[in-house]
Parts: structure tokens; C-alpha cells; sequence
């Protein structure tokens, strides 16, 4: 993407003088969603296969998954720096100093500049965020609270098992720490209006969110939100349609806040729709050229107060 959007990339490259990689991990975590805490199926539309990278799993022991991660990288693209993500489930949710193991292991690899962590904003304390707080200190390390929405009537429909609100206090516990703030939104819930999933772009952009990933919502196999969708289709997103709404969203966004990801590409054999046909190469290509049809950026039609 050009400098219309403030793309996670070019971001990550000024700050550290090169192109930084992510190595995907799965150090073997649950969920309450899934643990019987809160429920046992997890939030409907949920199928972590549909984001694991194959090669990622948690019988292969962290460091032997980093360094393998890394020797892919380096020979393929003669990576120098890498960021590691902590990506499936809930990787916050466990006693403190079993954090702190795994965190610092990550954290020992040479070439490892910091630490990407995927959780709920339920699964965060203050003896969590000391710990984060600590390794902030020498590393790179962005927290990616999974928001999905700001409207409890849609957290209702997923079955998150949240509402708003603890994720408004878990930003609030985590902001001036030396950690980097991230939030994960899904656009399309068949539970919101196209205006008001577009006012989530004002929203965020009136906290202390620095960091951004949009998806567009996916029906997936194995999940209850496919059983729904199969019983009684409603609404998805179809590409065109995508392509302006993302527009329309980023148009409305801080300029200061990093976008990570712009859509979702679930693997074809277990996603049911949208079937949008391209890869993901393809959609970045349009997206870009959307931005220059329009000759828009982000941040050009952001609202000029906020909280």
C-alpha cells in the first residue's frame, strides 16, 4: 500500500531500520470462551483454523516454532528482524509467571525485536500488565485486545462473553505503560447498520488505540455462525461492496492509527462466504487502486473532535 494509509509495515521498517517479520506461534492456549469458564463453543463465527498458519502448533515446543519460523524467513526473504506473534486463542490466559516464561523465551532469540500478543480484554490484570510493563522496557511489545465490536447488542450475538466497557478498562489499564495498544474489529455483523459499523472508526479513533486490524466477517465451517447462515442466509459483504465500505472507514480513522490487516483470507476449503475468488495479493492491489480512484487517504474525512 502507498502512504495513503499508515500501513504496520513501513511503520515497523523507520522504527527499526529494516523490514521486520512475524513468526507465528501457538504456545498451546484456551480460551474461557472455550474452557467452560464462560462457555464451551467459543464466540460463533470462531474457527482457528481459519487463521493458523499450518505449520503453527503447539506440540512443537515455542523455541523450536521461533527458530523455525526464522530459518523460513531468512532464507526466503533474508529476514533480519522478527516480531513475534502469539496469535491463536487467548494468549494472556494463565498465571502470571507462566507468562513470563514463555514471553521471555521468545524474547531470547537475538534476532527477536519484541512480542505480538493476541487476547481478550477480559484476560488482562494489573500483574499482567507489571509483567508486560517490565519486558516494554527493552522490547517491542504490542498487546491486540480482540475487540470485534463497540456495540454490546452485536458482543451479545457472537456470544463474546464481554461487553464494551471491559474493553474501554482494559485499554485504560494498559495505556502509559510503554506497551503498545492494539484492537482486532470485525466489520459486517449482520446485528449493525453500515453507519453504525462506520462510526466505530470515530470511536476508536478517540482512544489511545494505536494499532488496528479490520476484518471483514467470515463464515467458516465448524463454527455455530455457519450452522446459522446455512439455516438462514443474511447479508455478507461481497467484494465491491468491501472495497468502498473500507474506504469509507479508513476515511473516517486517525491518521496516527497503524493498520495491521484490512481484510480476512480464510482458507477455501473451510469458508462458506464471502467466496470473493481472489487471493491476497489481488485484494491489496484493488484496495490500493480504490484509495486512487477516490484520491482519498486516511484520516481526509475524520471527524474533527473526539473524547
Amino acid at each position: 500500500m502507498s502512504c495513503r494509509i499508515n500501513a504496520f509495515g513501513p511503520y515497523l521498517k523507520k522504527k527499526f531500520g529494516t523490514v521486520v517479520y512475524k513468526v507465528n506461534v501457538d504456545a498451546g492456549f484456551t480460551c474461557p470462551n472455550r474452557d467452560g469458564t464462560l462457555g464451551i463453543t467459543g464466540c460463533i463465527y470462531c474457527n482457528n483454523d481459519s487463521f493458523r498458519p499450518s505449520k503453527c502448533k503447539p506440540e512443537t515446543p515455542l523455541r523450536e516454532q521461533i527458530r523455525n519460523g526464522i530459518r523460513y524467513l531468512t532464507m526466503r526473504y533474508r529476514a533480519k528482524k522478527f516480531l513475534v506473534y502469539f496469535q491463536p486463542f487467548t494468549n494472556t490466559y494463565a498465571p502470571v509467571d507462566e507468562l513470563e516464561k514463555l514471553y521471555r523465551e521468545a524474547l531470547a532469540e537475538p534476532s527477536v525485536i519484541g512480542l505480538a500478543i493476541g487476547t481478550r480484554p477480559d484476560c488482562i490484570d494489573g500483574e499482567k500488565i507489571g509483567l508486560l510493563q517490565g519486558l516494554a522496557r527493552d522490547s517491542f511489545i504490542l498487546v491486540e485486545y480482540g475487540l470485534q465490536s463497540v456495540y454490546d447488542k452485536s458482543l451479545e450475538f457472537i456470544l463474546r462473553g464481554h461487553d464494551y466497557r471491559t474493553f474501554l478498562d482494559a485499554v485504560d489499564l494498559t495505556r502509559d505503560r510503554g506497551i503498545h495498544i492494539g484492537a482486532h474489529t470485525i466489520v459486517g455483523f449482520p446485528t449493525e447498520t453500515r453507519e453504525e459499523t462506520l462510526a466505530m472508526a470515530d470511536e476508536l479513533s478517540s482512544l489511545p488505540v494505536e494499532f488496528l486490524k479490520i476484518h471483514q466477517l467470515q463464515i467458516v465451517r465448524g463454527t455455530p455462525l455457519a450452522e446459522m447462515y446455512l439455516r438462514e442466509p443474511f447479508p455478507v459483504f461481497q467484494y465491491g461492496e468491501y472495497l468502498d465500505f473500507l474506504v469509507d472507514f479508513i476515511e473516517r480513522l486517525s491518521p496516527d492509527t497503524v493498520l495491521q490487516r484490512l481484510f480476512a483470507t480464510a482458507p477455501d476449503d473451510i469458508l462458506v462466504a464471502p467466496l470473493w475468488g481472489r487471493n491476497r495479493q489481488q485484494i491489496l492491489r484493488d484496495i490500493e487502486a480504490r484509495f486512487q480512484e477516490r484520491d482519498t487517504w486516511q484520516g481526509s474525512k475524520r471527524a474533527c473532535c473526539g473524547r
